[in-house]
């Protein structure tokens, strides 16, 4: 990138900023304007100057040619002007001088808004040029950069500069321009105030820089820690795990505690020394009216100088120093952003930058791969030169199933990643079919071979986006558009093209169905789902999306079929479970009964709830509900109730250890909390309920909202206190409806409940407590049921939206593993590279996948680097790597000996 941040911002924007500069030009007569017209205003329009006597007039606005005089020997008058009496006149200069006030004004606004737009755009573009690099640096370098100091220096660190940008050239001229003329307009009135000016100028801008340069380097010293301090945070968010099993939260806090005092002694250092310099400018600022008003009014009573001009070089020179100091602001800004600007391409430049041509959007579709694997002499070395990869050759049919296998130090995660093309050799050359692997764009790379990692990152997104993430490699075809929508469009391109964006469109259809083996009708969103599914089931994750989409919600409307297959599933449901004799294992949701194994606040509400506030461990605040509950009498009622389960907890765990079952199944109370309740208990004892707190009070009222008394068996609910909540289900209803429609989605037997799960919806109830084996019992039926309806698959598409949460964290390991096998198994590749992708799977598992990718894979390549060495005897070719070396190849059969560095690896394991 270009180190100077001048010539950075000369190059892409100089069209602009000449733009911008010819309009301050133009706006410096103006301004020169509004500092002359003040002494006319002053001399004649007031003290009447050239006025004889009443009536008489003088001439205004009159234009005389320029330099008239010197080439026909007498004034050239173009426009004799407007002949006016001294109140006319000073009415017309008055309403002059507001007219240029509106013109400046009017320029200032229009070249700060060009100015803005221009550096936000170059703003824009750097951030772009910056992430663009990020995406081309070379992935050894990128494993050792603290991605929060990457993405503080793109997001936070690179701000200022888009403010500075289009001040960079426009301020200084501008700025200066208006100083100038000022300066210029005192020494036309007076040669001396002028001279004192300058002088005075001058100093403020000899001195003020150099006591400024302390403060830049502490603003360098504060990027700086600053930046380190996001990273650490970075690294403790990323060990929280190791941090509380070590109990190192104490000694990381000292460490921030150390960090935060470094930067608060440089912060308070800064501001000491900018608030010292903003005291002597300021001190400056105001020295030289003093010198005005005592020497200019001595050479005004002496007659040299006339009050006007005195008046307008005070008025010229309040205006002087506010560009002088916004001046010398943007000097101490222009090294500010520059050293800024230099930190910042410094960490964005590494060696061994991935060429822009290799990623280049338009890179034709490549051709599929063929020929031989030819990797001779590769050698791959780190930042230390320590060898990770040493002289490997091998030769290989590129249909072949290759498998590397070697200890954890072998050197063969490196050796995966070398033949993915995802590293670039030291030295050697990998080539297939005679073509050059590190000279191939990442089109041949990223489409025509697959990669999946020992620890494979997955997308804050769906399971849905995350597989066909590999088939999104450039737009397809464009969105359909209205006009209107085309317009802005069109625009939004436009502007991206002068930011030095490109211009492809986020919102084009980016899945490459022919990547996924799909063509001609079968290119469509119902059959790639299909493909997915497929792809789920080879990597056994077919269940656990099944899972997933259990736990899921629809919108009906969106998905009408789907709902009213669920409905259908529900009486189905029913009907199997009559059937088999087990249709007491799930206790349907009755409007006209209370459901004994679900919580009080379920046969409350009788619904789901929508909004938050109604969730059950937020319904001890919900002042409509209690005051409602209050007036149905029911609230006395439920704090006898959190009373005796107070009791009766307090009892029953007074001697149990905190891990013993009960606290499980009693899970109202937890155990650190049972002190607490017994003094409430005993409060209430004593004084009543009236005792309580506000907020105690609402602690014992979420008791009873969570008790089911199937499960609890406290003998709380009887069928007086049954029927009577029944009874206020309408009126909780109808309120709640009134006062926050939709917060509540309500059972209906026959309806769909939006907020409630697939599963939930199938159910319509909850299953019965105590009964043998009925989760197992019920689930069964239940995919019996979905299969029978043939809605599976359905139920499939709806896990496919499951959200994996950051880097999928809400995935285990093993089904990261799956997913990313899947994604890369979707890509109908020439090259399928599996680096140590199973190793977080226990041996069946792995197993069953080496089998059935190999299987999948048939006649296409497979390159494997695997953990145990006895899964490589499925493998066409066998490579053993020991301490960066390959030290033996061939099949599994010619290898497997006693005495081979195989047959150890194969022994040991």
């Amino acid at each position: 990138m270009e180190p100077n941040l001048f010539k950075y911002i000369w190059r892409h924007s100089k069209a602009e900023q000449s733009g911008i500069l010819l309009l301050v030009l133009i706006s410096l007569p103006f301004y020169f304007m509004s500092l002359d017209l003040p002494k006319s205003i002053v001399n004649k329009g007031i003290q009447g100057q050239g006025f004889d006597g009443p009536g008489s007039t003088q001439p205004v606005f009159a234009i005389d040619l320029p330099f008239g005089e010197f080439l026909t020997g007498d004034t050239v008058t173009l426009f004799e002007g407007l002949h006016l009496e001294q109140q006319d006149l000073l009415l017309t200069l008055s309403f002059a001088f507001l007219a240029l006030v509106l013109v400046n004004g009017g320029f200032k606004f229009v070249i700060n808004t060009l100015k803005g737009r221009m550096g936000e755009r170059m703003l824009r573009r750097l951030r772009y040029e910056l992430i663009d690099r990020v995406l081309r640096m070379p992935i050894p370098h990128v494993r050792k950069v603290k991605q929060a100091e990457m993405a503080t220096m793109i997001k936070d660190e690179v701000e200022p500069l888009g403010g500075f940008i289009g001040d960079a050239f426009v301020t200084p001229v501008f700025l200066g321009g208006q100083a100038l003329t000022a300066m210029a307009f005192i020494l036309l009135q007076s040669v001396w105030l002028g001279l004192i000016a300058a002088a005075i100028v001058l100093v403020q801008a000899f001195l003020i820089p150099k006591l400024r340069k302390r403060i830049l380097q502490l603003g360098r010293q504060r990027q700086l820690t600053a930046r380190q301090l996001a990273g650490r945070v970075g690294e403790v968010i990323d060990g929280v795990v190791e941090v509380h099993a070590n109990d190192t939260s104490n000694y990381e806090r000292a460490d921030f505690t150390s960090r935060l005092g470094a930067i608060f002694h440089i912060r308070y250092e800064i501001f000491q020394r900018k608030f010292f310099v903003k005291f002597l400018n300021n001190l400056l600022a105001q020295f030289t009216p003093f010198i005005f008003y005592s020497l200019g009014g001595i050479l005004a009573i002496q007659g040299q100088l006339d009050i006007g001009a005195l008046v307008a070089v005070i008025a010229a020179y309040k205006d002087l120093p506010s560009p002088i100091k916004e001046l010398i602001d943007w000097d101490q800004q222009r090294n500010d952003v520059q050293i800024k600007y230099e930190q910042v391409i410094e960490q964005f430049q590494p060696t061994g930058m991935i060429e822009p041509w290799v990623q280049d959007p338009s890179t034709p579709e490549p051709e599929p791969l063929s020929g031989d694997w030819q990797v001779s002499a590769v050698s791959l070395t780190d930042d230390t030169q320590t060898k990770l990869v040493e002289s490997a050759s091998f030769a290989a049919h590129l249909s072949d199933h290759i498998a590397i296998v070697g200890n954890s130090s072998s050197g063969k995660e490196h050796l995966g990643m070398l033949l993915a093309g995802l590293v670039r050799p030291s030295s050697g050359d990998i080539k297939i079919g005679g073509r050059n692997l590190a000279e191939q764009p990442a089109a041949v790379t990223g489409r025509r071979m697959a990669y999946v990692g020992p620890d494979a990152y997955l997308f804050p997104h769906s399971v849905y986006e995350n597989l066909v993430y590999g088939l999104m490699h450039r737009p397809v075809s464009a969105p359909e558009l209205d006009d209107e929508a085309a317009s802005k469009k069109a625009r939004q391109v436009a502007e991206s093209e002068r930011a030095g964006n490109p211009t492809l469109d986020l919102d084009a259809n980016w899945i490459d169905f022919s990547a996924a083996g799909l063509a001609g009708a079968d290119a469509n969103v119902g059959a790639l789902t299909g493909r997915l599914i497929e792809m789920l089931k080879l990597v056994e994750l077919e269940d656990d999306v099944y899972r997933f989409g259990l736990s899921g919600t629809i919108d009906p409307r969106r998905h009408p079929e789907v709902a009213e297959g669920i409905l259908r599933a529900r009486q189905a449901l029913s009907a199997r479970l009559e059937a088999e004799g087990a249709v007491d294992l799930v206790v349907r949701f009755d409007p006209q009964r209370y459901n004994l194994n679900a919580t009080v606040a379920e046969n409350l509400l009788f619904g789901t709830p929508v909004n938050p506030a109604y969730e059950t461990a937020n319904l001890a605040g919900n002042e409509l509900l209690i005051h409602l509950l209050e007036e149905e009498g029911l609230c006395d009622v439920l704090l006898e109730m959190a009373l005796s389960i107070a009791r009766t907890m307090v009892e029953i765990f007074a001697d149990l250890p905190p891990g013993h079952p009960f606290f499980e199944q009693f899970s109202f109370i937890e155990a650190d909390e049972l002190p607490d309740f017994r003094v409430l208990v005993q409060r209430i004892e004593k004084g009543g309920h009236k005792s309580l707190s506000e907020a105690d009070r609402r602690r014992m009222l979420g008791l009873p909202f969570r008790y089911i008394e199937a499960r609890h068996r406290l003998g709380l609910i009887d069928e007086a206190l049954a029927a009577r909540i029944v009874e206020v289900r309408g009126a909780i209803a109808t309120r709640i409806h009134d006062a926050d429609p939709g917060a509540v989605e309500p059972y209906l037997p026959e309806g769909y409940n939006t907020a409630a799960s697939l599963q939930d919806n199938v159910l319509f109830g909850r299953l019965a407590f105590g009964q043998a084996k009925a989760e197992e019992t019920v689930g069964r039926v239940v995919g019996e049921v979905l299969e029978d309806l043939d809605l599976r698959d359905t139920v499939l598409q709806v896990g496919l939206d499951y959200q994996v949460g950051l880097g999928g964290k809400r995935l285990t390991t093993t089904q990261r593993q799956k997913l990313a096998i899947a994604r890369a198994m979707l890509k109908q590749t020439d090259v399928l590279i599996l680096n140590e992708a199973t190793g977080s799977m226990d041996g069946a598992t792995q197993s069953l996948l080496f089998r059935r990718v190999l299987e999948q894979r048939e006649g296409r390549g497979v390159v494997w680097t695997i953990q145990s060495a006895k899964f490589a005897e499925s493998f066409d070719r066998v490579l053993v790597m020991r301490a960066g070396r390959i030290v033996e190849q061939g099949s599994f059969a010619e290898l497997d000996r006693a005495d081979s560095a195989l047959g150890e690896l194969v022994h040991a394991g």
